[in-house]
């Protein structure tokens, strides 16, 4: 079978709050995370998989494999404590350290700025991205991070998952702890974040020869019948939801129907000539983006005049004709190749998937676990990738699964497990923390090792 270019990056996507832990040392500040808890009480973020200890141990486990990609993401409040006050220098220097173990181990580091935890300080005193003063915050954060260690890395993302801001719960994610969310406030944080974006991409482009990208949680959205409407919100929820960003992160301008929405709903009054010329220069090496399934849209479930950011939340349905796992998640990899030919036939830029996988519930009883379930999932995503890259030309940077090591996922839950390594943890005992490779670890390392050539 057909081998993947020999500089291709095979990899691991991690975010700061679900692997490090070490919450109250080294300096660090509290982020939003922290006060986070499942519904009985728990909470997972205060050791998380304690990667702030074990990183040399995971390191290694990622280089036996043949990792040679490494996405992770600095916790601001690990290195400001307050996120707009003085940097700590035992932060910084843990990621330093980290880097150059990294490099040591031939694996590219990837740093991510932000993942949905923003410093408890910002949150509270400013709500978070709706403040401009979190905007000048971030962009100051960004830069510093840039300068430090702009000469060791050269893949940069600012934000995880950026057009999760122009959706409902975009006020969790960007700090937002008072008011309920409304749709101008979702239009007001977009734009800040898109501004902070560009404002560090600039400042990368002009000071560095780093490669940056902007990054969406891409799902390929089906219209549920032939019905015009429905083919018509499907076509719009692409358009606010994805090709609004793409076309500010590729051509320096959002969508001309996005605009023309939100100007006849006087959504606009928080954006000025300035922000529109600073996001004008922006410019971008790749598009990275994730995904784990494809939705289906049905208009007739959407009540009158709502807004295209909305439609999903009314008129989403269950595809009948796709498999789900046990948390209703499809499984799509037709999907997966047709966002990676239309994004790369419509913009020409560089691919980067940086998040692919399945959630599992697995329990270690002594012997190795067979995730068959989650070999047979990502076996068929490289195959679509593949038939993207071979059949229909797409330009492909890489592949990096979430997450190579057990992790809580984003809601603090460790029986949803992504890993193809297990992490003896449960929600409520840490256990041992003794890393356990899955059946998928191994089919992986060969799959890696034949350059994507063996899928079998």
């Amino acid at each position: 079978m057909q081998a993947l270019p020999k500089n291709f990056l095979w990899g691991n996507s991690t975010s700061s709050m679900q692997t490090e832990g070490g919450v109250h040392e080294g300096g660090k500040g509290p982020s939003v995370y922290d006060t986070y808890r499942n519904n009985d009480g728990s909470s997972v973020w205060n050791d998380a998989i304690d990667e702030y200890h074990r990183y040399a141990e995971d390191l290694d486990l990622m280089a036996k494999q043949g990792i040679n990609c490494y996405r992770f993401q600095i916790s601001w409040s690990r290195v400001n404590p307050k996120g707009d006050g003085d940097f700590n220098q035992d932060g910084i220097d843990f990621y330093s350290k980290l880097i150059d173990e990294l490099l040591k181990r031939q694996i590219e580091p990837m740093i991510c700025l932000y993942h949905f935890d923003m410093p408890l300080n910002l949150a509270q005193k400013y709500n978070g991205f709706l403040d401009r003063h979190v905007v000048d915050a971030f962009v100051r954060y960004g830069k510093k991070m840039i300068d430090l260690f702009g000469k060791r890395v050269k893949y940069w993302l600012t934000f995880n998952e950026q057009n999760l801001y122009f959706m409902p719960g975009a006020y969790k994610i960007a700090g937002c702890l008072k008011g309920k969310e409304t749709l101008a406030g979702i239009y007001t944080i977009s734009h800040h974040v898109m501004l902070a974006h560009a404002r560090i991409a600039n400042y990368l482009h002009e000071k560095t020869d780093c490669q940056i990208g902007g990054m969406l949680a891409y799902s390929e959205v089906y219209p549920v019948s032939s019905l015009p409407k429905d083919i018509q919100y499907a076509r719009q929820i692409d358009e606010f939801l994805n090709k609004n960003l793409l076309d500010a992160f590729v051509y320096g301008h959002y969508s001309t129907e996005v605009v023309h929405f939100a100007q006849k709903h006087d959504l606009t009054k928080d954006v000025f000539p300035e922000d529109l010329e600073e996001i004008s220069h922006l410019r971008s090496d790749y598009f990275a983006f994730s995904y784990y399934q494809s939705a289906t849209i049905s208009s007739t479930l959407v009540p009158e005049n709502t807004a295209p950011n909305y439609y999903l939340k009314f008129g989403g349905k269950e595809n009948p004709f796709l498999p789900v796992n046990e948390w209703g998640w499809s499984i799509d990899p037709s999907g997966f190749r047709d966002i990676l030919t239309k994004t790369y036939n419509q913009y020409h830029l560089p691919l980067f998937p940086i998040e692919n996988g399945i959630g599992i519930r697995e329990k270690y009883q002594g012997e190795q676990i067979s995730d068959d379930d989650r070999i047979s999932y990502h076996r068929e995503h490289l195959k679509a990738l593949k038939q993207a890259k071979f059949a229909d030309g797409v330009e492909i940077i890489g592949y990096l699964v979430w997450g190579l090591i057990d992790i809580p996922s984003s809601s603090g839950d460790m029986d949803k497990r992504y890993g193809m390594i297990y992490v003896n943890r449960t929600n409520h005992e840490l256990l041992d923390l003794k890393r356990i490779p899955k059946k998928s670890y191994w089919w992986f390392q060969k799959v890696i090792k034949s350059n994507g050539a063996e899928l079998d």
